[in-house]
């Protein structure tokens, strides 16, 4: 439990979450031990104040217009507006994109976003990239096949809300500075359950996991400090990395001026 503590604190903080929120008994109970839950069923987190803020945020932005690319995610993605804010702007501010990234969220909070107002009138929705999963390893060390099962209800409530869009699936990240870090381990074990996901026509799943690691495997700092949320760096890779993808799904193209070098591990 006072693992779970430090994590989360750690987490919060990082998105400008005060300690007091951070300590409220609501928002413990998301890391506890004894918190019944599970990947496949919906659920909200509306007794945690920032969340239900960025929750009622997020839908005015999609009620407000149609976007053409859509990013949905956890705190990695979250983190497109904190430490990947410059490669955002440079690689998505002005192709039309909304951010529903939510730190701490599951694949259950992705659902209950998914049907609750984050993707209205987002009929006409381009490209969608969703990467979601490290929570229910990191918060629960839930089975890999129950995580992907729970991607799998995410992405048919993507096909029916977004009937337009193609789907880019992503390989969850890797955690854990070494390879035979465990929770890394499930996380492995979870792409190879969602790469059978994908269609080929609507979805379609890509793991860059190995742009991030050095040639041993190792989830170095200058990528990802806490071996968990990328750094700018981090971000930059990740950019670069699936750019060729989106643009493959109809993603419009960047300008040459917006092109920046890959970078380097």
């Amino acid at each position: 439990m006072k693992l779970h503590l430090l994590a989360s604190s750690l987490l919060l903080n990082s998105f400008n979450i005060t300690l007091a929120e951070a300590t409220k008994p609501d928002i413990l109970s998301l890391f506890s031990d004894d918190h019944a839950v599970n990947a496949t069923l919906s659920e909200h987190r509306n007794n945690v104040d920032w969340w239900k803020r960025r929750q009622l945020e997020k839908n005015k932005l999609a009620e407000k217009q149609s976007y053409d690319m859509i990013f949905i995610g956890d705190s990695i993605t979250h983190g497109f507006e904190n430490a990947g804010k410059s490669t955002w702007d440079t690689y998505y501010k002005d192709r039309n994109a909304l951010n529903l990234g939510f730190s701490g969220d599951r694949t259950e909070h992705v659902m209950w976003r998914l049907n609750n107002g984050n993707l209205k009138k987002q009929k006409n929705a381009k490209v969608i990239v969703l990467m979601i999963g490290t929570n229910n390893t990191g918060h629960l060390k839930q089975d890999p096949s129950e995580t992907a099962d729970g991607i799998k209800i995410i992405l048919s409530t993507l096909r029916s809300r977004c009937p337009e869009a193609k789907i880019l699936l992503l390989g969850v990240f890797p955690r854990g500075v070494q390879p035979t870090d465990p929770l890394r381990k499930i996380n492995v074990a979870i792409n190879e359950r969602i790469s059978k996901l994908a269609d080929a026509e609507r979805v379609h799943f890509l793991d860059i996991s190995d742009k991030f690691l050095d040639e041993k495997g190792i989830l170095t700092k200058e990528v990802m400090p806490d071996a968990l949320h990328p750094k700018e760096k981090g971000y930059e890779i990740w950019a670069e990395a699936i750019e060729p993808t989106l643009i493959k799904l109809g993603a419009k193209p960047l300008k040459k001026s917006e092109k920046k070098p890959a970078p380097s591990n």
